[in-house]
């Protein structure tokens, strides 16, 4: 299940990405990289922004593994949709002065499974209406010897993800990051405007400062 450049929408030229730090965006399950591109348009201007597009056809749009509303999923399918992601990243990554994970909703469990796996090989992380995987397999093969710098937006009200992965996410992400959480009230299943205020600021502290 490959990841090719093809396969990856960009904020700029390829003449104009030289250098600057990264920021990967991971969609939504039954979205595309277009609408999430979309919706962060408001990062700082430095970051060159790149989302490749999910695997899994949904009714037309895209997602990165199959799950239901319990949000159970077939780790395989995960792991192997995990390692295609890496392994793009992997051929871009020399062109950049770092790089971040910003997923949304499916995105987010996508992002806390590339940054489980390779802790060192991101600066940040930024997940938004989603969840963390909660299972065995991984929780015994994770390896975090410093906690990423990680920031958790949602509305508490979100209907989408099951209260239960809530629970588990926050457990995970309190145990094992560097946490900056943020509530949005009436937000709803969303990015939205102050959220990505609050993201900027996060990503300026963690990304761009730690630069100099």
């Amino acid at each position: 299940m490959p990841v090719r450049p093809l396969d990856v929408v960009w904020s700029r030229p390829e003449g104009q990405r030289e250098g600057t730090p990264l920021v990967v965006l991971l969609h939504g399950y039954g979205s595309n990289p277009e609408s999430i591109l979309a919706a962060a348009g408001g990062l700082p201007p430095e970051f060159t922004l790149a989302a490749p597009r999910g695997p899994l056809d949904v009714g037309g749009d895209r997602g990165w593994f199959l799950l239901d509303y319990f949000l159970a999923n077939d780790f395989a399918e995960v792991m192997a949709t995990t390692t295609a992601v890496q392994a793009w990243v992997n051929t871009v990554r020399a062109a950049h002065s770092s790089v971040a994970l910003l997923g949304f909703s499916q995105g987010m469990a996508l992002a806390s499974t590339l940054v489980r796996l390779k802790p060192e090989a991101f600066s940040a992380v930024v997940g938004l209406s989603g969840f963390v995987l909660d299972n065995e397999i991984l929780s015994l093969t994770e390896s975090l010897p410093e906690p990423p710098a990680f920031f958790w937006g949602r509305d508490p009200d979100d209907v989408v993800i099951h209260p239960d992965a809530v629970e588990a996410t926050a457990e995970w992400l309190d145990s094992h990051t560097r946490l900056t959480a943020r509530r949005y009230p009436g937000m709803g299943h969303r990015i939205g405007r102050r959220e990505i205020a609050d993201v900027s600021v996060f990503l300026r502290h963690y990304v761009l400062n730690a630069r100099h």
